[in-house]
């Protein structure tokens, strides 16, 4: 059974960005990967702030990334690049700690005016880390995920179809890697 985890660098525990991740793992799920969620801002903020690799939280989420075949780094956008909890976290992924993963970014954002904020602010820190396979990513807006009144959330047709092709994409590279090894 292949493995995904989604890293979850929101602050805000009731971001749209997680209807963005629903979507995500629901696809995986749907596909027989193993999910797993990584909630960076639930960490230690003292573990992320003051690099501590051997805390226990931060070598468990490590963990998760080390035995996953697929990542998927889900970040809202803050002045025109991913949060900086993320890159707390990122920061504590060993130095090749992506290699030989499928890694699938989804920001989201207030416009479209950080749509390149994927491929600017992003790819070169998961490179650093080893990522060498990083698909194309899905840049939503926060017009495309409208909360509901009974708290969820209603996703546009359009960023439901987009977020499909890149899971399709993200479940057929990956199943194809792991059969290979």
């Amino acid at each position: 059974m292949a493995k995904a985890v989604i890293i979850n660098g929101s602050p805000t525990a009731g971001s749209r960005l997680n209807a963005v991740m629903d979507f995500a793992e629901q696809a995986l799920a749907a596909a027989n990967f193993e999910v797993s969620r990584i909630d960076v801002a639930g960490l230690p903020p003292e573990d992320l702030i003051h690099t501590k690799f051997e805390s226990e939280h931060i070598v468990k989420a490590n963990g998760l990334v080390a035995e996953a075949d697929a990542v998927i780094v889900a970040s809202p956008v803050y002045k025109a690049s991913f949060t900086g909890v993320l890159k707390t976290f990122l920061d504590l992924i060993p130095q090749k700690g992506l290699a030989g993963k499928i890694v699938l970014p989804m920001f989201i954002g207030g416009s479209l005016a950080h749509l390149l904020a994927i491929d600017y602010s992003l790819k070169p820190v998961l490179s650093s880390i080893g990522a060498r396979h990083i698909l194309g990513g899905v840049y939503a807006v926060d017009a495309q995920v409208a909360r509901t009144e009974d708290g969820g959330f209603d996703v546009a047709e359009v960023l439901q179809e987009r977020l499909a092709s890149a899971m399709e994409e993200l479940i057929e590279e990956t199943r194809y890697r792991t059969e290979r090894a």
